[in-house]
């Protein structure tokens, strides 16, 4: 099911705790999205301790209760933040949704980590900054399509040691699969998933930040349409979006509900990473037309070559997410670069123009 469902996606790699058992207790509060299953299981491989499952719709909480039988069915929402021994609350929510429930976390005195997108508004981004600038709690967020993929994180580490130079410019592709029958209904509502830039988009403006080395963005140009569902009028079923950032590398993503059926995978996700010494391509989930899985190419000055990384690189946000909420430093990502993919997502989409 997770290669054909991209909502159900849930990366497991090898554990590698940071922590001892008790060491550092969190929560799930809010089960809306499956990627709350990816988002705890990346924190019990780094060593958390699951207490708590939390969702009004009770049979949300059956279904988790069974996959992570060891956590308890919390009785409401005020009984996990009370509770002095759960130090993170993670949550995959209803996306307009997450900005008050980490405003709620914060408040009661512990860190935040949502599901992308971690809201969906401008005026709800300055409301998180303010209030995690106040508390000093955390309000952490879920890009799994870089934290949570090997070829990704690999990606990252190559960049870091030269092999391609400074990037200059980044491709994102980031197309998923649709399957509308499954989907709940607030995935239609514009007002509740924030459009198709803001949501899945969000993944691709992450990247883009982090493997220019960039803190800021503009927006050049956005573009939404929807193409082939109109019994569904509110739903983006393309959009791109082509950005500059501060160092002057440019950035380029596509993002779509058109993953064919005959695919094997939820998505052909791409990544391109154009450096003054050569490049490097993600097939981040897959390598069409293989068994063999995803790969990672590199071309630069010395060699030619690829990379099969799935089950040797690892996850390594998770423990460092762990080990910052312990020690409150900024190892895992840094908070302005959090909030500023939002912010960038969010504006693509606003800036928008529909050309369908």
């Amino acid at each position: 099911m997770e290669r054909r469902e991209g909502f159900n996606y849930m990366p497991k790699g090898k554990p590698a705790p940071v922590v001892r058992p008790g060491e550092f207790v969190f929560a799930a509060v809010g089960l809306d999205h499956a990627h709350i299953g990816g988002m705890i299981n990346g924190l019990l491989e780094a060593g958390a301790t699951l207490k708590y499952l939390f969702d009004p719709d009770k049979a949300k909480m059956e279904v988790y209760k069974k996959m992570f039988p060891q956590a308890r069915i919390a009785s409401c929402e005020e009984e996990v933040l009370s509770d002095p021994e759960v130090r993170l609350v993670a949550s995959a929510c209803v996306p307009s949704e997450r900005c008050a429930l980490g405003l709620r976390v914060m408040d009661a005195g512990k860190d935040y980590f949502a599901d992308k997108p971690p809201l969906t508004t401008l005026e709800q981004l300055e409301s998180a900054k303010k209030k995690a600038e106040r508390t000093g709690r955390k309000y952490a967020v879920y890009y799994s399509e870089r934290i949570h993929n090997e070829e990704a994180v690999f990606a990252g580490e190559l960049i870091k040691k030269g092999a391609i130079g400074n990037v200059i410019q980044t491709i994102g592709l980031g197309p998923h699969r649709l399957s509308a029958d499954l989907r709940p209904d607030w995935f239609f509502v514009k007002k509740k998933y924030g459009g198709i830039l803001c949501d899945i988009g969000s993944h691709q403006v992450e990247q883009f930040l982090y493997y220019t080395g960039a803190s800021d963005a503009a927006v050049v140009r956005s573009q939404i349409a929807n193409y082939a569902h109109p019994q569904h009028p509110e739903l983006d079923d393309f959009g791109d979006c082509m950005l500059v950032v501060d160092n002057g590398a440019s950035g380029y993503f596509r993002v779509d509900w058109f993953t064919p059926d005959g695919l094997s995978n939820w998505g052909d996700g791409r990544t391109f990473i154009l450096g003054t010494e050569g490049f490097i391509e993600l097939r981040k989930y897959m390598n069409l037309g293989e068994k063999s899985g995803s790969r990672v190419y590199l071309a630069n000055n010395k060699e030619e070559t690829s990379f099969d990384v799935r089950g040797k690189v690892g996850f390594p946000f998770f423990g460092q997410l762990i080990l910052d909420c312990l020690n409150r430093t900024e190892t895992a990502m840094k908070q302005e670069h959090a909030f500023k993919a939002a912010e960038l997502a969010i504006k693509a989409q606003l800036m928008a123009e529909k050309i369908k």
